[in-house]
């Protein structure tokens, strides 16, 4: 296993291809763009945070390393486009509900946002996850959530192969026994 932990975020960008060094360029600077997104609009920072990296990952290819191999002014220069771009589909969308006569705000209900969070996959997989024997969530987490290959999910668990996609397939296994299946 390459450690990534010393290369420059140009050399990073460089090797994107393989996910592994994108994700090491986004746990380098993620807190630094949120915090930036933060300062300038708390309630959407994590929202605008994450589509600054997706539009870092479609544009990978297109970085100048101009700051000594950092990519952070390049990724506050994209935040910025993110921002603009959102303020502008937001006056756009505002206008339209203003000339429909529709509410502008419509989740002020607390009964709203609850039911918004029972419902959330996001949600209803971590309880899944967290339902899980830990031998067995470890393995699905590594394989499904971070996308790991069989054979890293192995080293890291220190177990073979073999014994990895056992784990990841009883887990997964028993998380859809824990999904409510949908009626036809």
């Amino acid at each position: 296993m390459t450690d990534r932990t010393t290369w420059t975020d140009a050399e990073l960008l460089r090797a994107s291809a393989e996910g592994a060094a994108f994700s090491e360029l986004y746990r380098r600077h993620v807190l630094a763009v949120h915090a930036w997104f933060r300062r300038r609009l708390e309630w959407a920072a994590s929202d605008l945070t994450a589509e600054t990296f997706a539009q870092a990952w479609l544009s990978r290819r297109r970085f100048r390393d101009q700051r000594d191999g950092s990519a952070l002014p390049w990724l506050l220069g994209i935040a910025k486009n993110v921002l603009r771009d959102s303020a502008r589909r937001d006056r756009v969308e505002t206008r339209a509900r203003e000339k429909l006569g529709l509410p502008l705000d419509l989740a002020t209900e607390d009964g709203y946002v609850a039911v918004e969070d029972r419902l959330s996959p996001q949600r209803a997989l971590a309880a899944g996850l967290d339902a899980l024997p830990d031998h067995e969530r470890e393995a699905v987490e590594l394989r499904i959530v971070h996308e790991l290959p069989y054979l890293e999910v192995a080293e890291r668990l220190a177990i073979r192969p073999a014994a990895a996609r056992l784990r990841v397939s009883r887990g997964l296994r028993r998380l859809a026994a824990m999904t409510p299946q949908e009626e036809s």
